[in-house]
């Protein structure tokens, strides 16, 4: 009978230390990001970054606009791989934005104005033109693009 009697003496621990978590973690989905700086880099658990504009990062899922991202491109006649930076929405779909689940987020950083990736994305902006989604791969069973009239 004693050994009951202590387990209700430490009965009040586990729903005090409940309560504790979840007032602590509830508090960190709704914080605003706020960031000084025109583009962020959000890095997902699934190892690609993005780079875009943040927008409703009080959501469960956030919103990126003007989205960038790294692609890695064989060069055949030197057979060297570089990477590019391409703009999202040049792909077959054509997205304008993405929305972005938080659960899968690890980092979101700033991109500084001065750094590799601003520039890259100024030059880009400068010369849309130039900006092409990589081709699909032979094979695929996606559908060719409609052309545009």
């Amino acid at each position: 009978m004693k050994k009951i009697k202590d387990l209700n003496k430490g009965a009040w621990l586990l729903p005090f230390t409940l309560l504790a978590a979840l007032s602590l973690f509830s508090g960190c989905a709704g914080n605003d990001l706020n960031f000084s700086t025109e583009y962020q880099a959000v890095f997902l658990d699934n190892g690609q970054v993005f780079f875009g504009k943040l927008a409703d990062t009080g959501s469960p899922y956030l919103t990126l606009r003007d989205v960038y991202y790294v692609q890695t491109v064989m060069e055949r006649e030197k057979k060297e791989t570089a990477n590019v930076l391409v703009k999202r929405g040049s792909e077959w779909h054509n997205p304008d934005f993405m929305r972005i689940n938080t659960r899968h987020v690890l980092v979101i950083e700033p991109v500084g104005p001065g750094s590799r990736v601003a520039q890259l994305i100024r030059e880009a902006q400068a010369a849309p033109a130039t900006q092409k989604a990589p081709e699909p791969k032979p094979g695929s069973s996606v559908p060719a693009p409609t052309p545009k009239p």
